[in-house]
């Protein structure tokens, strides 16, 4: 049955698509030439009604908005920054949008990608972003790419687009930051996670680019997105106003402040602050006197992660250190004495959690926290009470995804104690979300 709602999912979203087509929306998925900008000279009557309203502004006048007609603009991942961007920008009356995103709309993204509503579902991001863009303005050129952006294709794209834009995984960062260097390019960029949000605009007047301030990429554990750590969805609606701000501050020839500029916004007290960061290095591995990085490199080797902004996924212990969630479902229906302990922070256990588990949140196991520690150990010597002979109760680990728990388990493995030291652990693979999959379809997942 699930084959065949996904068969039905995919036909669905193919008539969109052909909708869409039919409506004279081309979705490529591959990068093709593109004509030049036709240059505008004057602004029709319909323009000067159309943008009245900044044309009153002396910052931009009728020669900035001409200069803005005659801009295009890449933006990579049309999702909670993305989305704004487009719309502020084909509001704005930019001359040609290029929207790349490999995705499809999923329900957990509308409370931040509000170009996309829940008839979208299933259909292509980069699709769906340019249909309502050209609702907005049927004016603006918008060229929708499905496709995933890689060391082959990333030049011959961004050296058609005078601006780029992005929010992304790590590899993406630099493949992005590398291609605008090496095409001259200006890269406005955004982030957002949880309630915070960040803005720069590398590779601008002189300024650095993000492998002068970053020239190693951090470990892959340390690395959180909106899937693992969640993001109230207005913060990226903000800092994505702000790439947008940026944008046409310089396709209209104001230029920009942010060129060596790191502003920090604090959705919590709802504070923005400005960081004045290092200046272009001399010793930079793409933009320095002497670069190493002449051509765009395999950058999922380089970071030592997947370019995908997918939840990840760790493999930090061996096989006979994990169980599946089928065999922890035997388990449970054998009634085998043993402790389940989830690691997840208490917000994530209030979503959702199986009966019987313990909940000690990951940062707790690793701090030691007496009162946990005491709590571990107590519900340790309660189930061993229920064993034969000497034998101790094992405890399996459980978390959303099967991550954290690996590195919970990890730590439990060091722990010492009188009960602490004699048990076996052992993590649940794929976690909660493997569980609603193949175990409990009515489970929820988040």
């Amino acid at each position: 049955t699930s084959t065949c709602a996904g068969q039905i999912m995919r036909k669905y979203a193919q008539l969109l698509n052909y909708r869409d087509h039919a409506s004279g929306l081309e979705l490529y998925e591959k990068v093709t030439p593109l004509t030049p900008l036709k240059a505008k000279t004057a602004l029709s009557n319909e323009d000067i009604m159309r943008y009245s309203r900044q044309l009153l502004l002396p910052e931009l006048g009728v020669q900035g908005q001409l200069n803005l007609s005659k801009t295009s603009v890449l933006i990579v991942g049309c999702g909670g920054l993305g989305c704004p961007l487009a719309q502020y920008l084909a509001a704005a009356g930019i001359g040609r949008l290029g929207l790349l995103d490999y995705d499809e709309v999923e329900l957990s993204n509308l409370h931040r990608q509000v170009l996309h509503g829940e008839e979208n579902q299933n259909q292509a991001k980069a699709l769906s972003a340019a249909n309502s863009v050209k609702r907005l303005n049927s004016t603006v050129e918008c060229i929708p790419y499905h496709l995933q952006l890689s060391s082959e294709n990333a030049l011959q794209l961004i050296q058609q687009y005078p601006a780029a834009t992005y929010i992304y995984n790590v590899p993406t960062r630099y493949l992005v930051n590398d291609a605008c260097v090496l095409s001259g390019k200006p890269l406005v960029s955004a982030s957002a996670l949880r309630m915070e949000g960040q803005l720069t605009v590398y590779n601008y007047c002189g300024g650095p680019c993000y492998r002068c301030l970053y020239p190693l990429p951090p470990p892959p554990e340390t690395v959180t997105n909106c899937s693992d750590g969640g993001v109230l969805g207005v913060v990226p609606g903000i800092m994505g106003c702000f790439q947008a701000l940026e944008v046409l501050k310089i396709a209209s020839g104001q230029g920009s402040s942010c060129g060596q500029q790191l502003v920090m916004f604090d959705a919590q007290d709802t504070r923005f602050r400005s960081i004045k960061l290092r200046p272009k290095q001399a010793g930079c591995a793409v933009c320095g006197e002497n670069p190493s990085v002449s051509q765009l490199v395999d950058y999922e080797a380089f970071c030592g992660s997947a370019a995908t902004d997918k939840c990840r996924k760790l493999n930090l212990l061996s096989k006979d250190q994990r169980i599946t969630v089928q065999d922890y479902k035997s388990i449970m229906d054998n009634a085998e004495p043993h402790l389940l302990l989830d690691v997840r922070p208490p917000v994530e256990v209030d979503i959702c959690h199986l009966p019987f588990s313990l909940n000690i949140p990951l940062s707790s196991l690793e701090e030691r926290k007496s009162e946990h520690m005491q709590l571990l150990q107590e519900r340790i010597s309660q189930l061993k009470q229920q064993m034969e002979g000497d034998c101790w109760p094992p405890v399996y680990v459980i978390c959303k995804l099967g991550n954290i728990s690996q590195k919970a388990v990890q730590v439990v493995e060091k722990m010492s104690g009188s009960e602490v030291d004699r048990i076996t652990v052992k993590d649940i693979s794929g976690g909660l979300m493997a569980w609603a999959k193949r175990i409990d379809p009515t489970f929820p997942q988040y």
